[in-house]
């Protein structure tokens, strides 16, 4: 039988920078394969290109509603992709499919039984409006279509389909309002829970984890290692990887290629040492070798007679250079410093009596925050609870139901955005930045984004085809230039390979003006070191103290 997922001698390119080339692998019943490597190195867009194959070769009905194909415009690729089963696509974009969408609904389509549930729905409402043979005729069609979902296996699928969303945190509550009403990180794991309520032959899995809380994150372990299709999932959650992957593909993004390893999470780590290793032994001694051939033919070349065996002397040395596997480069990391805060007063950013409803839903009310000079700040919270609403009231970026955000002397704001909302998709890399600092000339601008390893072509590229992770990068540098003096910061780490997360949280752990921090991350928080702790949605204030640790991973 053929694999679902057959992929032979795939070239990726995005304007002149080479992704990847002669890629080839397959994805088939049983291969549970983690796809690593830096931010950048072309993950993301590799699984776009496999859920657009699965497409428009009628596999894959949810990289259809996830809008696979966003940004594959600006991506050239060669080779061939073929999907002989069905296929479910979990992207990193959150905002996908019609935002007045039920939650239930959503995940139930996946399977499409939301169109007969909805028909069900409306047929109720009809008995309880109408009297005589109008409900009469309203109480048979009712009849009809229940015994026709009955028949579907309806019941019991949307009982499964309500145990995956549990399990990932989704209470009743958050299953039956609009996906338009719920945080980002709810809207997430409705996304999930879909996309593993489908059961398709293979799972394609962008950062799963982002917005999950620790047990939800233990019971997706448990589940992709039980999964009896095949799954290719991007994450840098080595204890994921650790525990429910037994093919490892690293995308090297020095290199150009995909290395291939039929081996589990820690045994991948040591054969890619060895492999490294063989490398650097293996050029060592070819370049030992073409360096005394190179030195022989010289000597000869100044003599007629051997002019000749000269030549052949030089063309084996590079030959001996040209058959080598390339060595793995250091891989570099994002310098991030943040400059010192412009002046501000004592109390730079302050709320008074925040409230904020999404239609009847209230998310929280009455919420007094003063932002010192400075301090530090922790916001926990359950999913949903407001963190981000709060957030993007006081950036401005909404406006509360009633209460008010009172701007200090002297406050620079940054935001840093989840998903990246600060991030203009229409424009290129250098083309944000630049709209971000006016003052700036190219070349400063550029310097930055180099600073940021944006260099080159990558810097001319559309913002619309950057992975999760170099969006971060992006909207980190845009908060860089900015000189704000409070930052806001939600899930910074978020989609960052390990390097790169731990250059931010040394920067975060320097930085002299006042932090707000929304995280799941606790080496965030370390990192941060906290003075005060803000509990949603009741506004609660407290002194920070480690107690407070076991609710990061929680909230």
């Amino acid at each position: 039988m053929a694999a679902v997922i057959n992929v032979q001698d795939l070239t990726m390119r995005i304007g002149a920078r080479r992704l990847v080339s002669g890629a080839s692998f397959r994805v088939d019943k049983g291969m549970r394969i983690g796809l690593v490597g830096r931010n950048g190195a072309g993950k993301t867009t590799m699984t776009k290109l496999l859920a657009a194959a699965s497409v428009t070769q009628g596999a894959g009905q949810a990289a259809a509603d996830a809008d696979s194909r966003h940004g594959l415009d600006a991506v050239e690729h060669e080779g061939s992709i073929s999907c002989n089963g069905s296929v479910g696509y979990l992207p990193q974009d959150t905002k996908v499919g019609d935002l007045t969408e039920i939650a239930r609904d959503r995940i139930l389509s996946a399977r499409g039984i939301d169109t007969l549930l909805t028909r069900i729905r409306k047929a109720e409402e009809r008995i309880a409006v109408t009297e005589g043979d109008a409900q009469a005729k309203a109480l048979e069609r009712y009849t009809r279509l229940d015994h026709e979902f009955t028949m579907a296996g309806g019941y019991a699928a949307a009982s499964e389909a309500a145990r995956v969303a549990a399990a990932l945190g989704l209470p009743d509550r958050i299953l039956d309002q609009e996906i338009g009403t719920l945080s980002g990180g709810q809207r997430r794991r409705v996304e999930l829970a879909r996309v593993l309520f489908q059961q398709p032959d293979t799972l394609l899995l962008d950062e799963p984890t982002n917005h999950l809380d620790h047990d939800s994150v233990l019971w997706l372990r448990d589940h992709l290692r039980s999964y009896r299709g095949g799954f290719v999932v991007i994450s840098h959650d080595v204890e994921l990887l650790r525990d429910a992957v037994n093919y490892v593909m690293h995308l090297d993004a020095t290199r150009g290629v995909l290395d291939v390893y039929h081996l589990g999470w820690d045994a991948y780590l040591r054969q890619r040492a060895d492999d490294e290793q063989r490398r650097r032994r293996e050029r060592a001694n070819a370049e030992k070798k073409a360096a005394a051939l190179r030195a022989q033919g010289e000597k000869m070349r100044a003599k007629a007679t051997k002019a000749v065996a000269a030549q052949q002397m030089l063309r084996r040395a590079e030959r001996l250079l040209e058959g080598l596997e390339e060595e793995r480069v250091q891989e570099r990391v994002a310098h991030l410093r943040f400059p010192d805060p412009a002046p501000c007063g004592r109390i730079p950013l302050r709320a008074q009596g925040l409230s904020k409803a999404y239609g009847s839903l209230e998310v929280f009310a009455g919420v007094d925050l003063a932002i010192d000079r400075g301090s530090r700040v922790v916001v926990l919270g359950l999913n949903g609870a407001g963190k981000t609403t709060l957030l993007r009231l006081l950036g401005g970026v909404e406006q509360p139901d009633s209460g008010r955000v009172m701007n200090g002397h002297g406050l620079k704001v940054g935001y840093y955005a989840q998903e990246h909302e600060t991030i203009d998709t229409t424009r290129t890399v250098v083309a944000n930045l630049r709209g971000a600092a006016p003052e700036m000339d190219d070349t400063q601008v550029r310097n930055v984004l180099g600073s940021f390893l944006f260099s080159g072509a990558d810097a001319d590229k559309p913002a619309r085809v950057l992975s999760g992770g170099e969006k971060t990068r992006l909207a980190l540098a845009i908060l860089v230039v900015s000189g704000a003096n409070v930052l806001l910061l939600d899930e910074p780490t978020n989609n960052l390979d390990p390097a790169s997360r731990q250059e931010i949280l040394r920067a975060l752990s320097t930085f002299s003006g006042a932090v707000v921090l929304v995280t799941h991350d606790q080496g965030a928080v370390q990192a941060l070191g906290p003075d005060r702790v803000l509990l949603l949605p009741d506004g609660d204030e407290d002194l920070w103290s480690e107690d407070y640790m076991d609710l990061v991973a929680l909230a």
